[in-house]
């Protein structure tokens, strides 16, 4: 119980500034992807692309609404989420670009998941990392089907 409030997956600690610090990184390149993603899905070839594009972006409002809730049970403050990164105005720049961010974002999430004694942190992160890997093969698909 703290302030009022019980935490039953997190507590707040002094030394949790640096997670802090990645978590807030993590909400921000959520909140990118999430624009990005729905501009990648308007400009996708076909039905079907646009369809699983739509479902990556999905996964992204997941990861930023739970990370949005860890950062205010460990801040006790809401996130206020900025535009890190601009989406690409050509679809296959945008599959690049998206391709290599979610790579990134894989080794990124496993820092932080192995940065937390917080079993359930840890858990979220893990799992984010595992669905950014899924969305960078779909991505690279998309690239080589676009290229012919």
């Amino acid at each position: 119980m703290m302030n009022g409030y019980y935490y039953p997956y997190y507590t707040r600690a002094p030394q949790d500034e640096n997670l802090i610090e990645s978590i807030s990184r993590a909400i921000n390149g959520e909140y990118s992807a999430i624009a990005c993603y729905e501009k990648l899905a308007q400009m996708a070839p076909d039905a079907e692309t646009q369809k699983r594009i739509t479902e990556i972006r999905e996964d992204e409002i997941k990861h930023y609404n739970t990370f949005s809730q860890i950062y205010q049970s460990l801040t006790g403050k809401p996130a206020t989420p900025e535009i890190s990164e601009e989406c690409k105005d050509n679809y296959q720049e945008g599959l690049v670009a998206s391709l290599k961010d979610e790579q990134e974002t894989v080794e990124f999430y496993l820092d932080i998941a192995d940065s937390t004694q917080n079993p359930y942190i840890r858990r979220v992160f893990k799992r984010a990392a595992a669905d950014e890997q899924n969305h960078a093969v779909w991505f690279l698909y998309f690239y080589t089907e676009s290229k012919g």
